[in-house]
């Protein structure tokens, strides 16, 4: 995550839900989706108050680490 509001990736793994869409609002901490990695299930969550830009994973999708998951305006 960075202040710039584009979120990646912390870890490899499977994106299994998608809590958000594009045009949303969002505040500080609010769950944007899951990635699971090595059978645990890692909540990613918003860096920061914002509108949802860009959805850039979609459920059942494999990430790399440092993947670009979902953009904040």
């Amino acid at each position: 995550m960075s202040g710039d509001g584009r979120v990646k990736a912390p870890i490899p793994g499977i994106v299994t839900q998608i809590f958000v869409q594009v045009g949303d609002a969002v505040t500080l901490g609010q769950p944007l989706l899951i990635l699971e990695a090595m059978k645990m299930e890692n909540q990613i969550r918003a860096p920061r108050d914002g509108t949802l830009a860009s959805v850039n994973v979609s459920a059942g999708e494999g990430v790399t680490l440092g993947q670009l998951l979902v953009e904040l305006a």
